[in-house]
């Protein structure tokens, strides 16, 4: 069984696939964090997001391995633990031009539905519910107040030594949203049978027991 949950940045997607995940008993896949590790490969080798021999050079040999190891995500990229690297705002500020890179997105899409083929899993992402599972037997949409989106950001930035206006964040956000949606390839948006929720006013736990109930009781 699939549970897809997809959404803007800032929604509350990672954190609460991961409680979803471990509530049901299904492994949990963060998109987003692949997408990174291709970000952070790129960044490194200082590689043209318009060479594309160079880019496909590089996918044949990223390897990214995803575990969670108590309640951390741990996330190695060529077996480098890069956990907190790719959460750095270099690598955000640069990881939606590499995710709409078509050659990206469907070497990443592959590799998604085959560790999802076999497996019960929960999985965050943009475009999960509409391609890379769009038969997902549940899907959920997450948005919120840009705002609250931003706070959010804030935070997590804390958390690794960062520091951002919260003006800057939401322009940042914005942005990216934009970004996001208009991409010709895989843009986000919702699926046509995906719940919207909206976090904006719930707390963690809440839009957990949320998608969870839903989920049991199906």
């Amino acid at each position: 069984m699939i549970v897809a949950i997809d959404g803007p940045a800032a929604t509350g997607k990672s954190t609460s696939a991961k409680l979803v995940a471990r509530k049901l008993g299904f492994t949990y896949m963060d998109t987003g964090a692949m997408y990174r590790c291709v970000t952070l490969s790129v960044l490194r080798g200082h590689i043209s997001l318009t060479d594309e021999q160079a880019i496909k050079l590089l996918l044949k040999d990223v390897d990214i391995q995803i575990e969670m190891i108590e309640d951390a995500l741990i996330v190695r990229l060529n077996n480098e633990d890069v956990s907190m690297l790719i959460r750095k705002p270099k690598v955000t500020s640069h990881v939606s031009a590499v995710s709409a890179l078509p050659q990206v997105r469907e070497h990443m899409v592959t590799i998604q539905r085959q560790i999802g083929e076999n497996k019960d899993c929960v999985i965050e992402g943009r475009d999960i519910g509409t391609i890379v599972f769009p038969n997902a037997k549940f899907k959920f949409f997450l948005v919120a107040d840009d705002f609250v989106r931003a706070k959010r950001r804030q935070l997590d930035l804390k958390a690794i030594g960062e520091e951002k206006s919260i003006d800057d964040l939401v322009e940042e956000i914005r942005r990216r949203d934009t970004y996001d949606s208009e991409r010709s390839h895989s843009p986000l948006k919702k699926a046509d049978d995906a719940i919207e929720l909206d976090t904006s006013q719930l707390s963690i736990e809440e839009q957990v027991d949320f998608m969870v109930n839903r989920v049991k009781n199906y």
